[in-house]
C-alpha cells in the first residue's frame, strides 16, 4: 500500500545540530528561537537537482521538508500581464503558500482580477490551508488553480477537512500529470548555459504515481 509518508528528516539534514536526547518540545523552542528569520528563496528558474528531487511524486518522501512552488498570475486589468516564478522555503518555520500572498500577491494589480497557477511539490499544509481559503474569501477577484506532485499526510482526517474546505472556497485542486512535470521542466527549471535544452525524462511509476494520487483526492473530495 503506498502512502504519503512526510517523515521528519533529521535536524542534521536542516543544517541543524543533531541531538537525539532533547525531548520534542525542546527541539521546536530551540527552533524557533535559535534559527534566523527565515527567508524565501524567490527566482524565475529553479535548479534542475531540486526539481527532480522534490517535484517527485513518490511514495515515501523522506528528506523532502522544502516546498517548492512555481506560479502564473495572469492578471486581467487595464494593463493585462502574466508574471511567473518559483518560492521555496527555507526553514520549516515558513512555507512557501504564505509567502506568495505575502510578498508576490501584494506586487499585482489592486482590484483586477488574478487568475494563479500553482504548480507545488506537494499539498498545502492545514495551516497554508487556512490562509488560501482566507485569501480567496477576502479577493472576489482571486482564482486560484493548485497543482500538486504529492499529497502531504492525506490520511490525517485534520489534513482532509483543510483539502476540503479549499475546495468549498473555490479553490481547484488537482494532482500533476506527466504532461504538468514537464510542463514545469520547461517553464521553471534551469538549464545549463550553451547547452541546448534538454528534454524532461520522465521517472519510473510517475504515471501509476499520479493515478494514485488522483483517486485518493477524488476520495477525499
Amino acid at each position: 500500500k503506498m502512502a504519503e509518508k512526510q517523515e521528519e528528516p533529521s535536524n542534521a539534514q536542516n543544517g541543524e545540530p543533531d541531538n537525539a536526547e532533547e525531548g520534542e518540545g525542546k527541539k521546536k523552542k530551540v527552533k524557533r528561537e535559535d534559527l534566523p528569520p527565515f527567508e524565501i528563496v524567490t527566482g524565475e528558474r529553479l535548479p534542475a537537482i531540486f526539481f527532480k528531487f522534490q517535484f517527485r511524486n513518490v511514495e515515501y518522501s523522506s528528506g523532502r521538508n522544502k516546498t517548492f512552488l512555481c506560479y502564473v498570475v495572469e492578471t486581467q486589468g487595464k494593463e493585462p500581464a502574466t508574471s511567473r516564478g518559483y518560492l521555496e522555503d527555507e526553514h520549516a518555520a515558513a512555507h512557501a503558500e504564505m509567502a506568495f500572498f505575502n510578498t508576490i500577491l501584494p506586487r499585482c494589480q489592486a482590484g483586477a482580477r488574478h487568475d494563479v497557477t500553482w504548480y507545488v511539490s506537494s499539498s498545502p499544509c492545514v495551516a497554508c490551508a487556512q490562509r488560501i481559503c482566507e485569501a480567496l474569501r477576502k479577493d472576489k477577484g482571486l482564482r486560484l488553480t493548485i497543482m500538486v506532485g504529492r499529497l502531504f499526510m492525506w490520511e490525517e482526517a485534520e489534513m482532509q477537512a483543510a483539502l476540503r474546505s479549499m475546495k468549498e472556497a473555490g479553490c481547484k485542486l488537482r494532482i500533476m500529470k506527466p504532461q504538468d512535470f514537464e510542463y514545469v521542466w520547461k517553464n521553471f527549471v534551469e538549464q545549463e548555459e550553451g547547452e541546448e535544452a534538454k528534454s524532461f525524462v520522465p521517472w519510473e511509476d510517475i504515471q501509476e504515481n499520479f493515478q494514485y494520487y488522483e483517486e485518493k483526492l477524488a476520495e477525499i473530495l
